[in-house]
């Protein structure tokens, strides 16, 4: 299975078409409010080409990878903006630390909008930076992998998910999603692997572990041994859709549980792994504490745990909890391009009642279950009444399911096809 080719491949070098993406529309809005715009996330999930092709006339591009550029930001921040003045795109600002207080001076003395853009990946040591240098000044971006909507040509589509009544859905079209879903959950959202074919693709995120995760981890913790480290993350792949064990997941990469504690806590910083709270007040005691886990790129989730291709995917064991996965994630991503906080919990207490995600939003709860199935039932939504125990409005629920169609389940939830996320 191949996809058609349509991004900027700065992985392999190759030149393609570009794909718009949803977060365009916030980078703008925030370039005319900010002098600043920090746009984070995960390497190669396209930062740098969004910001290059947005970019209007006469804005100057600095790459801080570049061992000369680097140099030069490193021991004369000052000498480096007399060279280069603003407008411009710095890349990897975190390489360079020594730039953010001489950026806080610039826009200090010139508040106009919009005179720096920056890109950044090790959210860690960044954005303690940032938030010590630029508070105020700065407007903060997430941009994580493709979504089904800009793969399907639907980036102008900006507004997070949210579950609605079934006269609402069937007064819209059904979004039919292009191309095979388990090839895509397989293929992941990585720009620059959405176009291999299975050796193509097993070699990106072989060089993707040792390139960028790899060398982001040992600059920020100084690992020794990233064979560890390696292996702690195919356990945290084995357990995606989980409830987290990190006890477990120590114990099979060999680790002590507060090394563990450490490298988890960087993956989630870093975009690459998302912990799902769960959702309670004080009015409720009976509820299950620990979060759940998911490895938020399902390509790389599927490399690192075996799955090489997508027919083998769809029929494994862990088709159910990848589908699971990329359902979270694409309503993550729906959220995160509109420039909103991701409104996410799960539901699940000590008697086994669960709902795998419910929305928080203007003091209403909104629940979702997630299914790998094209039969949705009534019985399998019948824990969204546990959240009447906490006297909250209750809005519309959702099953997301392979089903083709729009299914009424009961007076207040919907059975939605994938693609309508």
């Amino acid at each position: 299975m191949q996809l058609t080719a349509f991004y900027t491949d700065s992985f392999h070098g190759v030149l393609a078409m570009y794909l718009p993406r949803a977060l365009e529309t916030q980078i703008r809005r925030t370039s005319e409010i900010f002098p600043v715009v920090l746009v984070t996330g995960p390497r190669q999930v396209g930062k740098t080409t969004v910001l290059q092709e947005i970019a209007e006339p006469g804005r100057a591009y600095y790459d801080l990878d570049d061992p000369e550029t680097l140099e030069l930001a490193r021991t004369d921040p000052y000498q480096f903006f007399q060279k280069h003045p603003p407008p411009m795109i710095l890349d990897e600002i975190q390489v360079a630390p020594q730039l953010l207080k001489h950026i806080k001076v610039m826009v200090d003395r010139d508040r106009r909008p919009g005179q720096f853009w920056l890109t950044g990946s090790q959210q860690f040591h960044m954005m303690k930076g940032v938030t010590e240098s630029l508070a105020g000044r700065v407007g903060i971006l997430d941009l994580f992998g493709m979504s089904q909507r800009e793969l399907d040509g639907r980036a102008a589509d900006v507004l997070p998910f949210l579950p609605r009544s079934y006269e609402e859905y069937v007064s819209s079209p059904v979004s039919k999603a292009s191309g095979d879903l388990f090839a895509r959950i397989w293929q992941g959202s990585f720009p620059a692997a959405l176009a291999l074919d299975e050796t193509g693709w097993k070699r990106f995120f072989e060089s993707y572990m040792r390139t960028y995760l790899q060398r982001d981890v040992r600059d920020l913790l100084n690992v020794g041994d990233l064979l560890s480290f390696e292996h702690f993350m195919r356990a945290l792949a084995a357990r995606t859709g989980q409830l987290l064990n990190l006890a477990e997941c120590a114990r099979d990469a060999g680790i002590a549980p507060n090394t563990a504690k450490s490298w988890l806590s960087v993956l989630v910083a870093s975009g690459i792994v998302l912990l799902l709270e769960p959702y309670h007040t004080n009015l409720t005691k009976r509820f299950v504490k620990t979060p759940k886990m998911y490895l938020l790129d399902t390509g790389l989730c599927s490399y690192l745990t075996g799955w090489l291709s997508p027919m083998t995917l769809e029929r494994g064991a862990m088709a159910g909890a990848m589908f699971e996965t990329h359902v979270v994630s694409e309503v993550l991503k729906s959220y995160s391009n509109a420039g909103e906080h991701f409104p996410g919990h799960f539901y699940r207490d000590h008697g086994q009642r669960e709902i795998d995600l419910v929305l928080h939003r203007n003091g209403t709860l909104y629940p979702i279950e997630i299914k790998k199935t094209a039969s949705p039932h009534r019985e399998s939504v019948s824990a969204f009444s546990s959240l009447d125990a906490f006297g909250m409005p209750i809005g519309p629920g959702a099953m997301i399911c392979l089903a083709d169609r729009i299914v009424p389940l009961s007076a207040n939830v919907t059975a939605i096809p994938v693609s309508m996320v």
